[in-house]
């Protein structure tokens, strides 16, 4: 086992010091990780993250090699070290599941436990979560635009080697077929993909060596670079070399558009008409959506992936929902502060559905579940090991589905169902606005 105990922000420690100098370290709390608002611009967010989450708290542990560098450093006192050495978080997790989708202030995680046990999980969960639900949720906007076709992952050379992993797992999650990561393939069972890169192209003396020698040791089912010099060229020599069952020509620069439509025509010319197309150059989805009408059939996407497509995080908070009081009476708490205030209480979530089991809202109760129907559809549940990534995609395709039509739209938009959360004081229901600001909603409006 390595330990993940480290994996941490300074202040999650010496809160934990100060804490347990006040006593107030074993009083029982709630704290919730969701967004005040979605990225600019976007509809919904995905959720990925949870089982790498889990996998990570099951290793969050104070072993003699944590206890020695933070004593060694003089982080926190030796109070605090002996209560770290026997920490094990003991209380309960809920949240939404892998694959499901989220909008501003959906409560992504609810931690019930001590101070001392929730406090110090806030950066190990934040950073696994913001990773990989910027990914996930690009991934799936992907996915929209891509209307059917497959999506390959293809991001490991652009971010950090072990977040490239994580990248590839929540693409997988959010809908694409193959990554191209072995580590990624390994550890989640994920399909992997690849081929040639031009530098196969270049090492030999010429095109159609390099062409015969791919295809003589890797069969006539691969995918042949067609782009290092000239495309027509390069295309009738890959049918030449291969015949007519040639699996597939990759495109990787130049007018896309335009050279697809030329290179399909030249592929059924020369009778392969089912070698497929592969388009790859740091796409992202407003470039696939625009190879929409092309005869494109896969699309590689690295850079933009794996970045969030413009939003590399997603912008959750880690936040004290919920504390006893000296009598132990679990009462409220809630940050005031200008754009940042956030709403108190233990939070319970459903999605309303409509007549059609179209989602209309998000409805979060406070202190409680609140009313619903037989359509309505329950999003916290206990988090336990369990649940892999198919088991995640499944869930995110019905989640997808069951939005409104607009939330596919990648113009710049506003969350696709409101956030409305139901209290039983005054002023009986909120609401999140685009700012993800929280306002009084007239009650009997979130229906």
């Amino acid at each position: 086992m390595t330990s993940t105990a480290l994996l941490t922000d300074h202040y999650e420690l010496t809160m934990v010091q100060a804490a347990l100098h006040s006593g107030a370290a074993s009083r029982p709390g709630v704290f919730e990780m969701f967004g005040r608002r979605l990225p600019n611009g976007r509809r919904y967010g995905v959720v990925a993250g949870t089982g790498r989450f889990l996998q990570a708290l099951r290793d969050f542990r104070f072993g003699p090699a944590q206890i020695d560098d933070l004593a060694r450093r003089r982080i926190v006192d030796d109070i605090t070290l002996d209560y770290l050495r026997g920490y094990r978080f003991t209380g309960d997790i809920y949240g939404y599941a892998e694959g499901e989708v989220y909008f501003p202030g959906s409560p992504l995680l609810v931690v019930e436990g001590t101070f001392a046990e929730a406090v110090v999980l806030e950066t190990l969960a934040l950073s696994v979560y913001n990773h990989d639900c910027a990914v996930a949720s690009a991934a799936s906007r992907m996915i929209t635009a891509a209307g059917g076709r497959p999506c390959i992952e293809m991001g490991s050379r652009r971010t950090h080697e072990w977040a490239a992993v994580a990248a590839a797992r929540a693409a997988h999650i959010a809908g694409f077929a193959t990554t191209s990561n072995l580590q990624a393939g390994r550890d989640y069972g994920i399909p992997t993909a690849g081929t040639s890169a031009h530098s196969f192209t270049l090492l030999h003396d010429d095109e159609e060596t390099a062409f015969r020698a791919q295809v003589e040791s890797l069969g006539t089912d691969t995918t042949l670079l067609v782009d290092t010099y000239d495309v027509p060229r390069a295309v009738e020599l890959a049918v030449r070399i291969a015949g007519p069952t040639l699996g597939a020509v990759r495109l990787d620069s130049g007018d896309l558009l335009a050279q697809a439509h030329e290179v399909r025509a030249q592929l059924d010319g020369l009778g392969a008409t089912r070698t497929r197309i592969v388009v790859t150059s740091d796409l992202d989805e407003y470039a696939i959506a625009a190879l929409a009408a092309a005869p494109v059939d896969a699309y590689g996407v690295g850079t933009s992936l794996v970045t969030g497509s413009g939003h590399p995080t997603a912008g959750l908070v880690y936040k004290i929902v919920a504390r006893s009081d000296s009598a132990g009476t679990l009462v409220d708490v809630a940050k005031t502060s200008k754009d940042k205030a956030s709403v108190g209480g233990r939070k319970f979530a459903l999605r309303r559905l409509d007549e059609h089991d179209v989602a209309a809202a998000e409805v979060i109760g406070i202190g409680e579940r609140p009313d619903g129907d037989a359509n309505d559809r329950e999003l916290l549940i206990p988090l336990v090991r369990g649940g892999g990534v198919d088991t995640a995609r499944e869930r995110h395709a019905r989640s997808i589905a069951e939005l409104p039509s607009k939330a596919h739209r990648l113009s710049r938009g506003e969350p696709v169902i409101p956030t409305v959360f139901v209290n039983d004081e005054p002023p009986g229901a909120l609401v999140y606005t685009p700012a993800g600001q929280h306002r009084p909603l007239a009650r009997g409006t979130g229906r």
